[in-house]
């Protein structure tokens, strides 16, 4: 069984707040990306007043050792990064970022979640990739097509995919509605794999889901986060209940996975910002120690924090 983790909560490290029309309000999905001179590089997703999501960052250094809350933020927000796409594309409701990752040139790699509205659904999603070359400041779509569509395994709506690279290949982990409820937001939303050997334009998926929740109470499993250490593969993902709650899975593998939500828990108490639902985490280990960024209440209305594992 995988040791008990224990996060200690860093704090609120931001929310928007009206400082553009593309960022007025949320702060959802921070994702981490590592620079090189040291820097942490966190995209987000806020919204604008029609409630359609952007991806803008924020910069941080991490002092985990050092005095103070373990963290400065450096400047302001940057972007928008990547807007909604133009009317009847997958995206043009808005982009959410997913995963990000840094290219072979220098530049970054966004794989995003696209959002369409619905009329008998409130919504359909897919995933898109954008890259921006080195020092750009805007993220280009690779195609104007989603590079994971809907399929016979996924035939409702898929997104939020975390990304591991392996030689050529390329797995990605994801969210897929199994089916939607009778009722406006009712569902059973799992999470599945795909392999990818040519770069993410084609995509093998798993006959069968990775997890999927438990029924009753636990209704959908989101946001997958999956690291690989000496210890095996580990994947983060958000538990939708009441509120959303933090979940943990560990794997051998990377195909055959445990839950072991139970060993997952927190030093500190709820501060306002999280109070009721920590939610949509994305761990990473950055200058030897690991790392949690994580949204609190509201899906990303009270914005992000970070949090440390102690030990």
């Amino acid at each position: 069984m995988p040791a008990r983790q224990v996060w200690r909560s860093l704090g609120h490290v931001h929310v928007a707040a009206g400082e553009s029309p593309a960022h007025m309000t949320h702060a959802s999905y921070p994702t981490p990306l590592a620079l090189p001179d040291g820097r942490l590089r966190v995209f987000y997703s806020p919204r604008d007043a029609e409630g359609r999501s952007t991806v803008f960052s924020l910069d941080l250094a991490l002092s985990p050792e050092g005095g103070g809350k373990g963290f400065e933020r450096l400047g302001p927000p940057q972007g928008p990064w990547l807007e909604a796409g133009p009317r009847g594309a997958f995206d043009d409701a808005g982009t959410s970022v997913a995963w990000v990752g840094a290219t072979p040139e220098g530049g970054v790699e966004c794989w995003y979640l696209g959002w369409n509205l619905g009329v008998s659904v409130p919504f359909r999603n897919f995933i898109g990739c954008a890259t921006a070359v080195p020092g750009a400041t805007r993220l280009t779509r690779v195609s104007p097509v989603p590079l994971l569509d809907r399929a016979a395994e996924d035939p409702f709506s898929l997104g939020y995919p975390w990304l591991h690279r392996d030689g050529d290949e390329l797995r990605a982990w994801y969210g897929t509605h199994l089916s939607w409820g009778a009722e406006w937001m009712a569902m059973d939303h799992a999470i599945r794999r795909a392999v990818s050997r040519d770069g993410g334009r084609h995509w093998q998926r798993d006959a069968q889901p990775t997890l999927r929740p438990a029924g009753g109470e636990e209704w959908a499993l989101s946001r997958p986060c999956v690291l690989r250490d000496a210890a095996g593969w580990h994947m983060w993902y958000c538990r939708r209940l009441d509120a959303y709650r933090l979940g943990y899975a560990h794997s051998a593998d990377g195909l055959a996975w445990t839950r072991h939500d139970d060993r997952l828990a927190f030093a500190t108490p709820e501060a306002e910002w999280e109070r009721g639902s920590r939610s949509y985490p994305a761990v990473f280990d950055h200058g030897g120690r690991r790392w949690m960024l994580y949204n609190g209440a509201g899906y990303g209305r009270s914005g992000f924090g970070l949090a440390l594992l102690e030990g």
